[in-house]
């Protein structure tokens, strides 16, 4: 009597659990946003805010050269007596006073101004290609998270039938039990399957809704839209290496690969560096111009001024040093992104090999399932199949189904992988 009193227990806990998580979760919000790839990246590079900082970045580098290449400001200076004893005047301002004006204007030499606008071009280059690297990676984590939400939406479908068939079964088994033509504990285990499943959905559920947090950050958008995204099954199907071998693929990386054209430009800025620094080690030329009212050996005394300073002690060799360490800095660098490059195109390129053969050998067809069901569901009624084998091919089928969206929900990723390896859409399907 007890243990039947803690079934029964049991059943009303389960029965009021499937009500609370029933038929709304498996409903899509009213606001519902039907939403293709190409739609989704024309909003990202719209709207997108990190793109939108990082092009400050670049035009703020740009608008360094035209500063480099500014000439230094002259200089003007007035010299005025405050007290003339002989005419008893203070600030005499009259021919009778004391007035000096001197005009100096800074000349570079040796290049100096344009070595240091060469090294402003190439600081914006970089820029541009940080820029460049980083739409690339965005691109990849919108294109990836898009395709991660189409496949896990597919199989909350998939769940979402299941269910539905699996209530149907319950509800009968129920009446049957309430007729007394069948065990408790038989209704007991088919209520805790579906608890299983409607549990399963519910994880599912929340991994979308930070795929669609994810995604609404990425194209900027507050509305709070639901995006079920819509895309070509027949393409994703159809999307493979072609004639494309790791080496091509390796080779074009070098020179698509924003990172490493950074790399590139940040080596030619050390040199333009080192240039600039070598420039700025020969002395400025100030050339100037001086009028004298009253206190030179003559009256309205007119001159010209040169100025040089003389390069014995400072010869910027310090900075000369740490530009030629950069330039060695900047090739080690460089050659280590290269290298990184390459193996990741390469790893990239193995893991599309691996995933899409095993997708190509996986019977990818559920129709056979689908069919079963409705099978499977009259030889239960008619006992004869047990309640355990009624439940495992249920199991089987909804992991099929899982495991099938995630081979191809790999797959894609793999494939995005190898472009953002590469630096460059090669393999699309939209």
């Amino acid at each position: 009597m007890q243990r039947l009193f803690s079934l029964l227990i049991f059943l009303l806990l389960l029965t009021g659990t499937a009500q609370a998580a029933a038929t709304p979760a498996a409903i899509a919000p009213a606001d519902t946003v039907q939403l293709t790839l190409p739609e989704a990246e024309q909003r990202f590079v719209q709207n997108n805010l990190a793109l939108l900082a990082q092009q400050y970045n670049v035009s703020a580098a740009e608008a360094q050269i035209q500063q480099a290449k500014l000439w230094d400001n002259p200089t003007i200076s007035l010299e005025q007596n405050t007290y003339n004893p002989a005419t008893h005047k203070h600030f005499d301002v009259t021919r009778t006073g004391q007035s000096i004006v001197q005009v100096q204007q800074l000349f570079a030499i040796a290049g100096r101004r344009k070595a240091a606008a060469n090294v402003a071009q190439q600081n914006a280059l970089v820029e541009q290609y940080n820029f460049q690297d980083l739409l690339r990676n965005l691109r990849y984590q919108l294109r990836t998270t898009f395709y991660n939400l189409y496949f896990k939406q597919q199989t909350v479908g998939a769940y979402n039938r299941e269910i539905n068939s699996f209530r149907r079964t319950v509800a009968q088994y129920q009446g049957q039990y309430d007729k007394g033509n069948i065990a408790l504990k038989e209704v007991i285990r088919l209520k805790a399957f579906l608890f299983q499943l409607e549990t399963e959905r519910q994880g599912l559920l929340t991994d979308i809704a930070g795929q669609e947090a994810a995604l609404r950050v990425l194209i900027r958008d507050n509305s709070g839209a639901y995006y079920r995204p819509q895309a070509d099954g027949n393409r994703l199907r159809d999307l493979n290496l072609g004639q494309y071998s790791v080496e091509q693929l390796a080779d074009t990386a070098q020179i698509a690969r924003a990172d490493l054209r950074a790399r590139q430009a940040g080596l030619e800025q050390q040199n333009q560096n080192l240039r600039l620094q070598r420039a700025l080690a020969a002395p400025d030329l100030a050339l100037g111009y001086v009028y004298d009212r009253a206190g030179s050996y003559i009256p309205n005394y007119n001159a010209v001024t040169l100025g040089v300073a003389i390069p014995i002690l400072n010869r910027n060799q310090g900075n000369i040093r740490s530009a030629q360490a950069q330039i060695q800095s900047s090739k080690a660098e460089l050659g280590q992104q290269q290298l990184i490059v390459q193996n990741d195109v390469q790893e990239a390129y193995r893991l599309v090999q691996q995933t899409d053969q095993l997708y190509q050998t996986t019977n990818r067809s559920t129709g056979d399932f689908d069919r079963l069901i409705s099978g499977i569901e009259q030889s239960y009624a008619k006992r004869n199949i047990t309640i355990v084998e009624f439940l495992d091919f249920y199991e089987s089928y909804k992991s099929n189904l899982m495991l099938l969206n995630q081979l191809r929900a790999s797959r894609l990723r793999a494939f995005e992988q190898l472009n953002f390896s590469v630096g460059r859409s090669i393999f699309t399907a939209e």
